[in-house]
């Protein structure tokens, strides 16, 4: 399997380079050269397979030569073992058409875990091959952060630098972060948004004196979904939710909680792979770039809105890009132009294919605080269930879409409730307590830096403390 990038100009990479590599040396993301396809019988074939043996199959086409079978199983045991519950992403039931995909039970309470608890050991594999050390840095709206550190704090040959806006993720997303104390851990609250964060990101991948695929001092990785590890392992649960509903005799459809496009993009390749998904909601909050990308044809961003789902609290949605890319003829020339276009004016129109490719899979819809708090009170009103802001724009959605009655709607719950107390029990009169897994959360050390939101800073400040490549 090799890997090509949205933009064209890009060498293609195999597995274990795009997953060192993260964000093209063009600009653009990386996705395979073709789509990898099951067949019907294929698909049948993976039902009752226990969660870690199912990854293994779903990523085994992407992976190619770059693991052997055995390893990729080892890794697979080793990422899901640490989650709290058996199945690893249980499903459950609302009602008749309506059902939950719990992917919170990883070690920090967030769907984050399903895919970097397996990128942490795919970067210690591939670093172990060689005298290369990894730079990652990254940005967060509050999930990816602490996911990302749990999975490489102490790792060997790995060092990590963490943004986060300040003041705008919850007190428990903060603290799964800054309570690290490894050495190789380092945290930044920056003053500005995600979208300030992300954009220093990838300006760090296209720096000449910071990254070593520029000539620069550092081999910079990354753990935010622009990495394509990361969305593939997000694909298995697509798969392991549909094929306890009936796939692949039965179509199953998902509403996705959307803020920079990963999670819902991974259905979106699970589809190609032959899912028979009969429809992507993409669920957003009042920062709809993305609904009004899709329902009228406008990506154009605004200003960030802080809501009490933050991490849905995003104006540039980076993995729109690999969307694009493939509804309009994965033509990299012309999405590299688009995207110039974009980053210079922060506003665009879809093409007509752009906006028919997407049209046959996917609808959205848009929920402000009155429909995210009558959607976690539906929840605990009918079905007894807790559910955090984030899931409770994806249920809000899912009600409100007009999918057939015979076909069951999975609602992704993507964190825990009780990373999110004070809204729920805004909305609900509950307050959440977190799992004990998580511990003395609270009464320990926090560390990190704040920094300006400019690049320079950032930049500054990663070149004092990073290991320079070799």
């Amino acid at each position: 399997m090799h890997y090509i990038s949205t933009r064209g100009s890009a060498p293609s990479l195999d597995f274990e380079g795009v997953t060192l590599a993260g964000l093209a040396s063009d600009g653009g993301l990386y996705v395979p050269q073709e789509w990898p396809r099951f067949t019907e019988a294929e698909i049948a074939g993976l039902a009752g397979l226990p969660y870690a043996e199912l990854a293994a199959k779903i990523m085994s086409p992407f992976v190619g030569n770059s693991l052997t079978p055995d390893e990729l199983h080892e890794l697979c045991a080793t990422a899901y073992g640490r989650f709290a519950h058996a199945a690893v992403t249980p499903l459950k039931q609302f009602d008749e058409q309506q059902w939950l995909l719990e992917l919170f039970h990883g070690p920090t309470l967030a769907f984050k875990d399903v895919a970097l608890q397996m990128l942490g050991l795919l970067f210690e594999t591939f670093l172990s091959r060689s005298d290369a050390h990894l730079t990652i840095v990254g940005a967060t709206s509050g999930d990816t952060g602490s996911a990302a550190i749990d999975a490489v704090a102490g790792r060997d040959k790995i060092d990590i630098f963490m943004l986060h806006p300040k003041g705008r993720v919850s007190d428990v997303q903060r603290r799964q972060m800054t309570t690290v104390l490894a050495p190789n851990v380092h945290n930044i609250a920056i003053d500005g948004s995600f979208d300030d964060a992300q954009a220093s990101v990838k300006r760090m991948f296209n720096d000449s004196d910071m990254a070593s695929s520029k000539g620069g001092r550092f081999r910079i990785g990354a753990v935010n979904s622009i990495n394509w590890a990361r969305l593939m392992a997000q694909v298995v649960y697509y798969f392991a939710a549909a094929l306890q509903l009936g796939a692949p005799q039965r179509k199953v459809a998902f509403s996705v909680p959307t803020g920079n496009f990963g999670d819902v993009f991974a259905g979106y390749v699970a589809a190609q792979m032959g899912l028979p998904i009969e429809r992507l909601i993409v669920a957003t909050n009042v920062n709809d770039i993305l609904h009004r990308a899709l329902a009228d044809g406008d990506y154009s961003a605004g200003t960030v809105t802080p809501t009490a789902a933050p991490s849905m609290d995003i104006q540039v949605s980076s993995n729109f890009e690999r969307l694009l890319f493939d509804c309009g003829g994965r033509d990299g020339r012309a999405m590299a132009e688009q995207m110039r276009s974009f980053e210079a004016d922060k506003a665009m129109q879809l093409t007509n294919a752009q906006r028919t490719g997407a049209a046959g899979l996917f609808t959205s819809a848009r929920a402000d605080a009155d429909d995210m708090a009558m959607a976690m009170r539906w929840a605990n009103d009918a079905a007894g269930e807790i559910i955090d802001p984030h899931t409770a724009i994806g249920l809000f959605a899912a009600r409100q879409s007009d999918v057939s009655a015979d076909i069951p709607v999975v609602t992704l719950a993507t964190a825990h409730p009780a990373k999110f107390v004070d809204a729920v029990e805004r909305a609900t009169g509950t307050r959440p307590s977190l799992p004990t897994r998580v511990g003395d959360l609270f009464a320990r050390e926090e560390r990190y830096d704040e920094l300006a939101g400019d690049y320079e800073s950032i930049a500054s400040y990663v070149a004092e403390r990073a290991t320079e490549s070799r």
